[in-house]
């Protein structure tokens, strides 16, 4: 898997997330603080946004792409604190091994 944070995302930025998570997508972007990106197989991701999501005040969307490995990518938003606890989290849990999904 791999992380990636931005602190204070551009407009443009969040533009570019707002456009490839869909019409389907229910997260305000106007007031985002820090946007956590994690990349890495399908099973993983699901387990990524349940870990993010249960263990502090986050919002997870899927980020749609296209790649042939078949690798997705979330977005965790929230205030810059919650978003890199919620990675630190997602690489204790499982980098570990320790969480069933």
């Amino acid at each position: 898997m791999e992380f990636r944070i931005i602190k204070s995302p551009s407009a443009g930025t969040l533009d570019i997330l707002k456009r490839r998570m869909g019409p389907g997508a229910n997260t305000e972007l106007t007031s985002v603080a820090a946007v956590g990106l994690v990349q890495g197989r399908m099973i993983e991701m699901i387990c990524a946004a349940d870990i993010a999501e249960k263990a502090v005040g986050v919002t997870v969307e899927d980020v749609r792409g296209s790649c042939p490995q078949n690798m997705i990518l979330i977005a965790i938003f929230g205030d810059t604190a919650s978003v890199e606890a919620a990675i630190q989290e997602i690489k204790h849990k499982l980098e570990e091994g320790n969480y069933l999904c």
